[in-house]
């Protein structure tokens, strides 16, 4: 069983690995643990734009995700992790700061992720092709509306935690191992 994280656009330019937000500190602890082969924990190829048309396949190409892997998404990070999912059997997900939607801007539209230019969303056959569906988001995400979050819990009838002080996610956070652990 593998773990790949798939961090939010921005950060370090590809192949450099990923420093900041809780991505370290999850791939430390999971590694750790010793339940994994692999932790993929690196920066993706295209990591501002965020394309759909590079990353989902770096994913299955360089990432090699497949039946056996737990797909970590964070913030774009989480809509390539669901796309993924709309055509590849995973482990697991575990999504944090999850959106549905463009948020009406135009660097997010172009990414390809997002209705209607990225056609709509296979909920259905996401989570058909999860075995188990994780989902953290706080109220006090300065990027993405609390209620982004909802619609993609109550579509995809994740197991949902919700915080009021988390912000983006950009520091570590326990709950996100100890969801992982209690899945295996």
């Amino acid at each position: 069983m593998r773990v790949v994280i798939v961090p939010g656009n921005g950060g370090s330019p590809y192949p450099a690995p990923l420093l900041g937000n809780f991505y370290d500190a999850l791939a430390a602890q999971l590694t750790n643990s010793g339940k994994f082969s692999e932790v993929f924990s690196k920066s993706m190829p295209d990591p501002n734009a965020a394309r759909r048309s590079i990353w989902l396949p770096h994913l299955i190409d360089t990432a090699m995700v497949d039946a056996d892997t737990i797909v970590i998404g964070h913030s774009s990070g989480a809509e390539a992790a669901m796309r993924l999912a709309e055509t590849t059997k995973v482990k697991g997900l575990v999504l944090v700061a999850a959106c549905h939607s463009d948020l009406g801007d135009a660097g997010e539209r172009v990414s390809g992720w997002y209705p209607p230019s990225g056609g709509p969303w296979q909920w259905a056959d996401i989570k058909a092709n999860a075995g188990f569906i994780v989902q953290f988001h706080s109220t006090d995400d300065p990027f993405i509306n609390i209620q982004e979050a909802r619609v993609v819990a109550e579509s995809l009838g994740s197991e949902f935690h919700e915080f009021q002080d988390r912000s983006h996610f950009f520091e570590p956070f326990p709950e996100a191992f100890d969801a992982i652990m209690k899945k295996l």
